[in-house]
């Protein structure tokens, strides 16, 4: 086992939306700021998150949405993300968290897979989703957010689906009298990830999972504490967005289970934006991915001088490089502590404080995750020799199922741990030093895309008979989504790189379309006809 003791207290009874909301203690104090380019700051305190959860999961609940229901998440950053996401697990449904990026048909496909009975969206974009909805046989109930881009038509309700307006029914609701005694293993929370179908999977996790992540506020986060409700204590800012798993811990579970203040952002950004919101909220912790660090040291002059008051910074989603690590440490005078983890169990191996940081590793297994490096036998392997990551099945923060893949879930374990598919070795010193993924998942600009989902669409372009989609380094530490296509043999080359891109932007969510197609006549295969990925991305041209 590669980790030191931890001391899990797991209840019987746990509820993540009780847990980050009844802190009655903190009153006015901001849980969540939201910056929007058009609308400015908005803020809600733990009291009001409190009083306004309860009263849209009471909402809910009259909705007819029962124990384990699944609500649908569509919504940009704004206060009503958390608010929406926190009142399903308080009354007991599953929340299915989705981006703003997804195409239409991307939404259906998510809908009809959970068997969603409701959907929070914006108002703007109900017309647009309208048909595809209709097309989700268990959706009843759609929530519409206004938003700026809301016109002034009210939607009316069609047959079979009920609309309301969110603030309409908090308005009239009665407040939730008590949350639902939701059991430490009951499922909260339904994230949808790169799948090898060539469609997304749904990964289910349990109340627990918070708990699961509680080693990670001294040993990632290193979280500092205020004196009373009404001194300074952290101030969080993150980059990303809530719909992303890492993001739903980082920025709104696991810091409000802390009593903390999370700032984010919306809207159009540059490489000023990051450093402008730390200053004006005088934030002490910075959460990104190695991209905006590096813009932020490629393309501007800010230093510690900017913003005296941050004193930690973090960041996963890719590898961060050896130079930004330096440039960083050089004009912010910190580190950049990094931290690995995947949709089944979030950021379990990190850096923290207590140990130097080691350029270009993982860092050092979180105590309490007391995870393993197996071989092929299931043997565990020896220091410095490679092996597969596995986790143990009693670790608290392990997801409970892949929804609706009894097979794929029992394949991914064994009796006794669950394999992520990711090849490590542990160092003399106890750093684990990542090797790479068996399931080839292309890592782009801070997201996990499924090379699957963009071949599965390509191929249904008339002119194409395969495609391949593979990770390029265009830098050091830059990646792109490249695709390699070969078209029908009784077709010519009829069609260009930009319309298959914007065939791709048609049928796929923007940051999971191709930057730039290769055309090939054949792939490089094994004799049992496996295309070799890695010889692929050899053969690039530059």
């Amino acid at each position: 086992m590669l980790s030191g003791k931890w001391n899990w207290d797991i209840p019987e009874f746990f509820n993540i939306g009780a847990a980050c909301t009844q802190r009655i203690s903190l009153g006015d104090k901001p849980a969540i700021i939201v910056e929007n380019d058009i609308t400015g700051t908005s803020s809600i305190s733990y009291e009001e998150i409190n009083h306004s959860t309860n009263l849209l999961a009471s909402a809910l609940q009259s909705m007819g949405i029962c124990h384990e229901d699944r609500v649908l998440i569509r919504l940009p950053n704004c206060i009503e993300y958390p608010v929406s996401f926190l009142s399903i697990l308080k009354m007991g449904a599953v929340a299915v968290p989705t981006s703003t990026l997804l195409t239409h048909e991307e939404i259906e496909y998510l809908a009809n897979d959970s068997g969603a009975k409701a959907i929070i969206i914006p108002k703007s974009v109900w017309f647009d989703l309208k048909p595809s909805i209709e097309r989700c046989a268990t959706l009843k109930h759609v929530i519409l957010l206004n938003d700026e881009r809301s016109g002034a038509s009210e939607p009316l309700d069609d047959p079979g689906i009920h609309l309301h307006d969110f603030n309409t029914i908090l308005n009239n609701a009665q407040p939730l009298k008590e949350c639902y005694p939701t059991r430490a293993n009951d499922p909260a929370y339904l994230v949808y990830t790169s799948g090898t179908t060539g469609y997304p999977k749904g990964v289910l996790h349990a109340h627990r999972a918070l708990l699961g992540r509680t080693p990670s506020g001294k040993h990632w986060f290193d979280f500092h504490e205020g004196t009373d409700q009404h001194k300074e204590s952290d101030r969080i800012l993150h980059s990303g967005k809530f719909n992303w798993t890492y993001v739903l811990g980082t920025a709104l579970m696991d810091p409000l289970y802390h009593g903390k203040t999370v700032v984010v952002y919306e809207g159009k950004n540059d490489t000023s934006t990051w450093i402008n919101l730390i200053a004006k909220h005088r934030c002490t912790i910075f959460i990104g991915v190695p991209t905006i660090y590096r813009q932020i040291i490629q393309k501007t002059d800010f230093s510690l001088k900017d913003v005296p008051t941050l004193r930690h910074c973090m960041c996963a989603g890719e590898h961060l490089s050896d130079e930004v690590l330096s440039a960083w440490a050089s004009r912010f005078k910190q580190d950049i502590y990094e931290a690995i983890g995947m949709s089944e169990c979030s950021y379990y191996i990190s850096h923290n404080k207590s140990q130097a940081v080691r350029p270009g590793s993982a860092g050092i297994p979180q105590p309490g995750h007391e995870i393993a490096l197996i071989d092929n036998k299931g043997k565990p392997v020896s220091v410095n020799e490679e092996g597969m990551i596995a986790i143990p099945l009693s670790d608290p923060g392990l997801f409970i199922e892949y929804w609706g893949l009894k097979e794929e879930t029992q394949r991914s374990r064994n009796e006794q741990y669950f394999l992520t598919g990711d090849y490590a070795y542990q160092d003399e010193e106890g750093y684990i030093w990542f090797l790479g993924r068996k399931d080839d998942i292309i890592n782009s600009f801070g997201y996990r895309i499924s090379p699957h989902e963009i071949e599965r669409v390509l191929k249904t372009h008339p002119a194409i008979a395969d495609a391949v989609a593979v990770e390029e380094a265009i830098s050091k530490d830059k990646n792109i989504v490249t695709a390699c296509v070969i078209f029908h043999s009784q077709n010519k080359q009829t069609v260009s790189e930009e319309e298959l891109i914007l065939f791709c932007e048609e049928h796929l969510a923007q940051y999971k379309v191709p930057k730039k197609i290769v055309f090939m006549t054949i792939f490089p295969r094994t004799k049992n006809g496996k295309v070799l990925r890695k010889k692929i991305k050899q053969d690039l041209p530059s």
